[in-house]
């Protein structure tokens, strides 16, 4: 038996690309850079080394969950990996990516308004119900924000 799943959280590295195949389906591709701490050799300090991972997601949620995204969003990532391969020019290439299945926003929408907020739940989980016509929203909660670093977790 195997097991492909993975969770990454992270900040996007560039703003998302949105097409679409030959038979309409829609295709969102986006990096996600996450960090690996080391302690440095030389000077004994503890240092980010960033892993630059390639995301894909498709279909109607894809196109509904790139109009929150932008560079620079936090964002964690529920996917399964997946490895291309191919021949371009006489050279191969190949590529691991995560195909995304699950994308929470960790960060607040930067355009204003809209769900992605702290303590939104995962696009596609539910849990959003727009307040009735003529009612007054209700102000979406805040998480609060923990000042907790690598370095104050002890493994």
């Amino acid at each position: 038996m195997s097991i492909n799943r993975v969770n990454i959280s992270g900040n996007l590295t560039r703003d998302p690309e949105m097409r679409a195949t030959a038979g309409g389906t829609q295709v969102l591709s986006f990096g996600v850079a996450v960090n690996d701490r080391r302690r440095n050799p030389q000077n004994g300090e503890w240092e980010d080394y960033p892993n630059f991972v390639d995301c894909t997601m498709f279909g109607t949620r894809a196109e509904a969950v790139s109009r929150y995204l932008s560079k620079g969003a936090k964002v964690a990532i529920e996917g399964k990996l997946r490895y291309s391969s191919w021949e371009r020019d006489g050279q191969r290439r190949s590529k691991l990516e995560v195909i995304v299945d699950e994308i929470e926003f960790l960060s607040r929408n930067q355009q204003g308004g809209g769900q992605g907020g702290y303590g939104q739940p995962a696009y596609g989980q539910g849990g959003y119900e727009p307040a009735p016509m003529g009612a007054p929203a209700a102000p979406a909660p805040v998480a609060p924000v923990a000042e907790v670093y690598d370095e104050d977790i002890p493994f």
